[in-house]
């Protein structure tokens, strides 16, 4: 049930390629900054409580 391309295959099929590519990166990218994010809002806390 694949459409047919002609001869622009090619270049969709890699446009969409790379579309998912750059999605997967984004993806990661917010998933270790919010990660790396919470880590550091938790030493904070911890640092705060500790130092009352």
């Amino acid at each position: 049930m694949t459409p047919d391309l002609g001869k622009y295959a090619d270049a969709v099929l890699s446009a969409y390629g790379i579309s998912v590519l750059l999605l997967a990166g984004l993806i990661w990218l917010s998933l270790t900054q919010s990660a790396r994010a919470r880590k550091k809002l938790a030493e904070e806390e911890k640092r705060h409580r500790k130092n009352g």
